[in-house]
C-alpha cells in the first residue's frame, strides 16, 4: 500500500516560505498614493538567510537527482550556481545600504554577549562565508564569475 500526499498538502513549509516572500513583496509595494519604500538592511539580511537556505536545499536536490537523471541534475547544479550569484549580490547590496539611525540603534540595542552568533551586522557575513565555502568546493571560479554586475560605487 502506498501513501500519496495530496498535491495541495505537499511541502507545507515551502509553501509557507513562498507565502512569506509574497507578503513582504506586497508590503514593499505601497498603494498608488505613497512613494515606494526603499529596501533596508533588515530585509536584505532576512532575504540573504532565505537564499542561503535555498542554496542548501537546491544543492541537496541536485545531488539526489543527478545519479538517476544526469541532465536534470546538471540543470539543478546550474541553478545552484546562479542562486549563489544572486546571494552574493544581496550580500554586497546589504553592505552598500546605510546602517540604521542612532535612534533605531538605541531602540534595538544589540547586545552581542547575548547572541551566540555575534552582532547582527556580522551574522550575514558569517552566513555568507559559510555558504561560499560550500559553494566553492563544488564549482569552479569560472562558473562563479560568469555573471556581470552593474556596480556603481
Amino acid at each position: 500500500m502506498t501513501y500519496r500526499t495530496p498535491p495541495d498538502a505537499a511541502h507545507p513549509y515551502l509553501r509557507a516560505a513562498s507565502a512569506g516572500i509574497r507578503h513582504h513583496t506586497r508590503a514593499l509595494t505601497p498603494p498608488n498614493a505613497t512613494p515606494p519604500r526603499p529596501g533596508d538592511r533588515l530585509h536584505l539580511d532576512v532575504l540573504h538567510a532565505h537564499l542561503t537556505a535555498l542554496l542548501q536545499f537546491l544543492n541537496l536536490l541536485a545531488e539526489n537527482t543527478r545519479p538517476p537523471h544526469p541532465s536534470a541534475g546538471r540543470h539543478l547544479a546550474t541553478a545552484h550556481t546562479r542562486l549563489w550569484q544572486a546571494t552574493s549580490e544581496v550580500h554586497s547590496a546589504f553592505h552598500l545600504l546605510p546602517s540604521t539611525t542612532v535612534a533605531e540603534a538605541e531602540a534595538n540595542a544589540c547586545h552581542p554577549e547575548q547572541l551566540p552568533e555575534g552582532p547582527p551586522v556580522l551574522t550575514i557575513c558569517q552566513r555568507h562565508l559559510t555558504a561560499g565555502h560550500a559553494v566553492r568546493r563544488k564549482t569552479t571560479p569560472t562558473d562563479l564569475g560568469s555573471h556581470t554586475t552593474a556596480c556603481v560605487r
